[in-house]
């Protein structure tokens, strides 16, 4: 993340719209990002879907991260998940990633509701984010409040952790043990 701004046509009209807001911006390969404290995240996100001048009409896709022992940019606090927004307005043909840190506040290992982990949902915004939600939330844990059907999408309800976070072991929690082998003359 840098301190010098990039050139953005939404960024000025956001930071107008919330001068007491902290944000962040970084470019790379010409695609911009906003990067958003949690506590505004929806309010942020509102204002680019529904001013006009933004008229971000789209939710290309919306992704989970684990940054688990990864560095905190310079003037980010450290964050070990990341919820990616990738907006699209098609008014105006201009795209926009927003990012949103949270971080943990216990033991990741298991499939506890953590407090910390909890974000708005956007699907009031872009009703296409049910689905990724869903997603995110089986394969990192992270809940979104309001969604109108949180639950496993990828996994089955009992699953014993969340496989994409980092922290995960590679050969799972014995899940797999209780799978019938198919073999392909049987099949």
């Amino acid at each position: 993340m840098s301190n010098h701004a990039p050139d953005h046509p939404s960024l000025p009209l956001v930071k107008a719209r919330f001068p007491s807001v902290p944000l962040l911006t970084a470019s790379f390969r010409g695609q911009v990002t906003l990067v958003v404290p949690a506590s505004q995240m929806h309010e942020v996100l509102t204002f680019l879907r529904q001013d006009p001048a933004c008229d971000y009409d789209f939710l290309t896709d919306l992704l989970g991260i684990d940054y688990l022992e990864y560095p905190a940019p310079k003037g980010l606090e450290p964050g070990r998940f990341a919820v990616v927004y990738n907006l699209a307005g098609s008014r105006h043909r201009r795209s926009l990633l927003v990012k949103v840190m949270t971080s943990p506040s216990m033991d990741t290992s298991g499939i506890d509701d953590d407090p910390s982990l909890h974000l708005p949902t956007v699907t009031d915004l872009w009703p296409g984010a049910e689905w990724p939600e869903r997603e995110v939330f089986d394969m990192f844990g992270i809940r979104f409040d309001g969604h109108p059907d949180l639950r496993r999408i990828l996994t089955w309800e009992t699953y014993p952790g969340h496989p994409l976070r980092k922290d995960y072991p590679l050969r799972g929690r014995r899940e797999r043990e209780s799978y019938r082998v198919t073999h392909r003359e049987d099949a």
